[in-house]
């Protein structure tokens, strides 16, 4: 349902393409996918009214002091893969803790929120973005303060835009503060990992067909695993999201700034809702994943078994006509059997007997 942009990053395979038409960001709206649409340093930079909630204006990164002068302003800045020249003035321009810009720019850094003594809050979340074959994760960085929200977008994800226009159309949201913009772009990265699940369940029951052929396969069982090992990632990924729910659902007065609005913590509820979605779809998979995985093993080792006891009762008649012209084979005169007139046919005849009552009893036993 959100409108999306990516950039390479950790990358994951999958298996299938998904081209669908970019709606607009709309929280009860189904979840659908968009297409890239490029990149800009700083995606946005505009100043509300903490009363009205409404939008006062774009402004430049040079005048956010001036801006932020006036109590009843409140800044969101938005950047996609800033140069450390933007990010150095971004953290003048807003006292932003160097710890905190060092985690915004770690690689592979896990999910997490920090409340610093600036009253200010840190969160780190990883974003997932689905594209034609392949599952790309990026990390969005958020800084937010009193009067001010930044989001730094990094690697894959899907734009920020359609939040952006969401928020605009509902200033009555906007007047509790930055926090709101905090819970939309929270919301939308989270709602962004249900397409993903879906995909990933989709292509599981595609393999179901794979998985009861009696024919044992080395590619079905290695695109079980990589499926298996994508859902690990995945619940890494997601897992940590519940944690910053919490944080804001749960904390303390001295945990946070002091204007975050008690309205707000309904809001965080919502989202982690969606998150224990995400974290239910991901575990239901990953167990039906570990069923089929068996059942699979257990179907091709049927299969094996049952060539195996064919072979063994094919092996058990033809050990009679075998045993038999090995004793008649040994050369001793004395085997008076050898002189009688009918002693060929007699011979074979108890050979063929014995074979087809074997026949008929491994038949009926369901070895052949």
């Amino acid at each position: 349902m959100y409108g999306e942009d990516y950039d390479d990053d950790s990358t994951v395979e999958v298996y299938a393409p998904t081209d669908v038409p970019p709606p607009e960001y709309n929280p009860e709206a189904e979840i659908t996918e968009d297409r890239f649409k490029g990149k800009n340093e700083i995606a946005n930079c505009f100043a509300y009214s903490r009363k009205s909630g409404e939008k006062i204006g774009e402004i430049e990164l040079d005048d956010v002091r001036r801006e932020l002068s006036n109590n009843n302003v409140f800044v969101w800045v938005g950047l996609h893969d800033p140069s450390i020249e933007t990010i150095r003035e971004v953290q003048e321009a807003f006292d932003l803790h160097e710890l905190a810009i060092e985690d915004a720019f770690a690689e592979h850094q896990r999910a997490k929120v920090e409340s610093y003594g600036n009253d200010s809050v840190f969160v780190v979340v990883r974003t997932a973005k689905l594209t034609e074959n392949t599952i790309r994760y990026g990390t969005t960085a958020i800084f937010m303060g009193k009067q001010y929200i930044i989001t730094i977008r990094q690697g894959a994800s899907h734009s920020y835009e359609s939040v952006r226009d969401f928020c605009h159309r509902r200033p009555e949201k906007l007047r509790l503060g930055p926090i709101f913009v905090l819970h939309a772009i929270l919301d939308f990265i989270v709602d962004n990992y249900l397409p993903i699940t879906e995909k990933l369940g989709r292509y599981l029951r595609e393999q179901e067909r794979e998985i009861f052929s009696e024919n044992f396969n080395k590619h079905t069982l290695r695109n079980l695993y990589e499926l298996k090992s994508q859902l690990v990632h995945m619940r890494a990924v997601i897992l940590p999201v519940q944690d910053i729910c919490n944080f804001f659902i749960n904390h303390k007065k001295t945990d946070l700034i002091p204007s975050f609005p008690s309205q707000a913590k309904p809001y965080f509820r919502d989202v982690n809702d969606h998150l224990l979605r995400a974290l239910d779809a991901v575990n239901g998979l990953n167990e039906m994943l570990s069923v089929a995985m068996d059942t699979y093993m257990a179907v091709v080792n049927m299969g094996q078994n049952e060539v195996v006891r064919k072979l063994a009762a094919w092996a058990g008649i033809l050990a009679v006509p075998t045993a038999v012209a090995g004793i008649y084979g040994m050369n001793f005169e004395n085997m008076p059997e050898l002189k009688m007139h009918y002693a060929y046919y007699i011979l074979l005849a108890f050979i063929l007997t014995i074979c087809f009552t074997l026949y008929y009893r491994f038949k009926k036993a369901g070895w052949l």
